[in-house]
């Protein structure tokens, strides 16, 4: 039992032993080909939250080392991502002055963004609330990832025309001031970050095995030590701080951490989204479990490490981690190895970073965050689901042209109130018999369906509850009205899931309200939880025998049998409906 417990906490008491020579040699070859590709990513993406490129580094040592130790998934590969990153900007522009230029005042925010982050997603995991993350549902994250590639675009292309842009300001007052300063490119800046995507995307596209974003680096630093770029007017990174980094635990109070709470959770939940995203699709392929709530933990420890040693928040990239499964990770061990090519680079390379141009890394960003913008996906949902399609423009829109907080919000409450807003106002639909069979279907997907006269049958797709009898109880009305001289309703409660105190009464004074109508309500397929509520509330006695039915065509016959009572003069008192089926 104790086992048991710890081996829940820490997942490597599991596979650790387990390990052998193919795993450990799979793993070695991922962390490698990862921690390659890590390298200009993790300072790309430091660059992006507005922080020292070093503190991208440090977020990809320790809190990897965290991550193996906790983490469920054995090819996720943790780190700094590029939606985080941008949350985190998002956070140091709002939470400081716009003016603020103190280097140390930033990093310090973005540490207690880290921390709060962190410990938010630990809560999540005690509480058991990880669900929270369902909230943004896949037309809310295509919409808020589309917005937020534009603003990462948008924000990098100051370091391709080489002049400086007010940060913090939105997508088309960051363009109208590129479109005003156009005069003050640095033709030298922009060739080079314009060779540098074209090597990325080249690469990509024609030797997608090798580490791309490396080699482009790579010849990066080398054409700006040879030539001199940094003479020649291009921005170079300058002075990387060597060594590895050590535990210092940040600075902050009580107020401190009540304004960074909200941008906190958010970048938690969003973290948390897309870590588990990457670690369920490759669970999958592989044919193994992972926790969702011990992700939790394994990424809120690895934050709080993060901010320990100085970095700044991590997550899971599905980029990242196909590159991680495809060079061959077997075990959460390949996070290790790429810590190691991390901390051998702080040990011993960063004097190498002095001469990258900026412009390399801002090529790097443009490319990695390009398929965040998922055209296909709007053209898909205008074709298969345009209320999805119109929640994904509100969020993209929202974010956008107002502010990365505002989107999110905007998209789960739009979520939200559409799902109440179906919930309370379900499709009622009118059924037909197929020809030569017993089964029922809709009349507007089968127009060839087969109506009976003055019967009329109806399917409601939805649980009948106090939000939505009043839509319900009109609805069925109208129905009746729009089929004259129908005496008989037939109910399809299929898809009634669910039957509250306020619906039951109100299905009781519709059998009552129909029959002095005489017009007979008979039903089918009802389950057992609707059908214990009607028997307490006592609508399966004020129906009478013959009304309630396992399947749909055993209603309507019995439908029809009344239907020809009525037509030949029998009154309803004196009227033989038979038995209803076997009530549990």
């Amino acid at each position: 039992m104790v086992f048991g417990f710890l081996s829940r906490l820490f997942p490597f008491l599991v596979w650790l032993p387990r390990s052998n020579l193919t795993t450990l040699r799979g793993d070695l070859s991922a962390g490698l080909t990862t921690g390659v590709m890590l390298i200009p990513q993790a300072m790309a993406y430091a660059l992006l939250a507005g922080l020292p490129p070093v503190m991208g580094l440090y977020a990809a040592t320790v809190p990897l080392l965290v991550y193996a130790l906790l983490g469920t998934s054995r090819q996720l590969s943790v780190g700094p991502v590029a939606m985080a990153s941008l949350l985190v900007a998002a956070g140091i522009h709002e939470l400081l002055p716009p003016e603020t230029t103190d280097v140390s005042a930033i990093v310090a925010l973005a540490l207690v963004l880290t921390l709060v982050a962190g410990g938010c997603q630990l809560i999540l995991a005690v509480t058991r609330m990880g669900g929270l993350v369902n909230l943004l549902s896949h037309p809310v994250v295509s919409g808020f990832t589309g917005a937020a590639a534009i603003i990462i675009g948008t924000s990098q292309l100051r370091h391709l025309f080489g002049f400086d842009v007010p940060r913090g300001r939105s997508v088309v007052n960051s363009l109208r001031d590129i479109g005003a300063n156009l005069d003050q490119t640095v033709p030298p800046q922009m060739a080079v970050g314009l060779l540098a995507i074209a090597l990325l995307v080249a690469l990509k596209r024609f030797a997608p095995r090798l580490p791309a974003a490396l080699i482009t680096v790579s010849l990066g630093v080398a054409a700006s030590w040879v030539l001199d770029l940094e003479g020649a007017g291009v921005a170079v990174l300058g002075e990387v701080p060597a060594g590895l980094p050590v535990p210092r635990w940040p600075e902050f109070g009580v107020d401190d951490l009540r304004a960074a709470l909200p941008m906190g959770l958010a970048i938690g939940l969003i973290g948390f989204m897309e870590s588990i995203s990457s670690a369920k699709t490759f669970a999958r392929q592989n044919r193994y479990d992972i926790s969702p709530t011990q992700e939790l933990v394994a990424l809120g420890a690895a934050n709080i490490a993060s901010a320990t040693f100085g970095g700044y928040t991590v997550g899971g990239a599905l980029s990242r981690t196909a590159v991680n499964a495809a060079a061959g990770a077997k075990t959460p061990l390949a996070n290790v190895f790429t810590a190691g090519v991390i901390a051998l680079t702080l040990a011993f390379l960063t004097p190498v970073f002095y001469f990258l141009p900026t412009p390399v890394l801002a090529a790097i960003i443009l490319v990695a965050v390009a398929g965040l913008l998922d055209l296909q996906e709007w053209v898909y949902l205008w074709r298969a689901k345009r209320d999805d399609l119109g929640l994904l423009v509100i969020t993209f829109a929202a974010t956008l042209f107002g502010t990365i907080e505002l989107g999110i919000v905007i998209g789960v409450v739009a979520s939200l109130l559409w799902l109440v807003y179906t919930s309370t106002r379900p499709e009622i639909a009118i059924l037909g018999r197929i020809d030569g069979t017993r089964s029922y279907r809709c009349v507007d997907h089968f127009p060839h369906a087969i109506t009976s006269r003055r019967v009329l049958i109806l399917r409601m797709d939805a649980q009948f509850f106090f939000g939505n009898v009043s839509y319900l109880k009109d609805t069925l009305y109208r129905r009746l009205d729009e089929a004259g001289d129908a005496v008989a309703l037939v109910l399809d409660a299929s898809s009634m899931n669910a039957l509250d105190s306020t619906a039951a009464e109100t299905y009781a004074e519709l059998v009552r309200e129909l029959r002095r109508q005489q017009v007979e309500i008979f039903i089918s397929h009802v389950k057992g939880s609707v059908l214990r509520v009607m028997a307490e509330t006592g609508i399966v006695d004020l129906l009478g025998d013959g009304h309630i039915f396992y399947e749909v065509d055993d209603a309507v016959q019995a439908a029809l049998r009344h239907r020809d009572a009525v037509e030949a003069g029998v009154a309803l008192e004196e009227e033989e409906f038979g038995p209803s089926d076997p009530v549990d």
